[in-house]
């Protein structure tokens, strides 16, 4: 399998990349949406603002590029910003349009008393229903997380894991083939490595 690892300059693809291939696939981290013709898996990663991440996905052309594949069926997880981009549209960087993938909006959280922004570190994380993304990982396991923005999705049937901070936000999002995650698999130890054998697997 040939996984293209978006290289949009708002992402460290190091960590990424190595968690990918230890779990078994070829990874070409590119800025070349071109190169999706040879994938068999996307994986869209990124750190920072919404509106800083879209404004690099259009001008190297990877927001076309990403919607033509997710209508092709190509698998796609986005993994922290990369999850939030999937969105219909976001706020943080002021009110910018996202790719259209899975309807909802990305807004800040609203931290319970005694919680902090941004939310970082180790949390339980709950499935809201069965979904091959989490065959393996028992249900309350840990997954890292860094951010303060969430994914409010506009369908609860795309929720498919929520974690207890801010009142409960979206932690793992799908619709059809295209997935989300907004905390870190490749920097949360042997669940996280598991969970993208699982995306590998779709």
């Amino acid at each position: 399998m040939t996984v293209v690892l978006v290289d949009h300059g708002l992402c460290n693809t190091g960590s990424a990349r190595r968690a990918l291939e230890e779990c078994g696939a070829s990874v070409s981290v590119t800025d070349d949406p071109s190169s999706l013709s040879s994938a068999t898996h996307v994986v869209l990663p990124g750190v920072g603002s919404f509106s800083a991440g879209m404004q690099q996905l259009r001008t190297l052309g990877w927001d076309v590029a990403l919607q033509a594949a997710a209508l092709d069926g190509l698998p796609i997880l986005g993994i922290c910003l990369g999850m939030q981009l999937l969105a219909d549209v976001g706020f943080e960087g002021g009110e910018t349009r996202g790719l259209g993938l899975i309807p909802g909006e990305v807004v800040r959280m609203m931290p319970a008393e005694g919680e902090r922004l941004p939310h970082v570190g180790w949390n339980e994380v709950t499935a809201r229903k069965p979904d091959a993304l989490f065959d393996g990982i028992p249900g309350g396991t840990d997954f890292y997380f860094v951010h303060s923005f969430h994914f409010a999705a506009a369908a609860g049937d795309d929720r498919i894991a929520t974690v207890p901070y801010a009142g409960g936000v979206v932690a793992a999002i799908r619709r059809d083939r295209v997935f989300g995650v907004q905390f870190h698999p490749e920097k949360s130890a042997k669940a996280g490595f598991q969970l993208l054998r699982n995306f590998l697997s779709q």
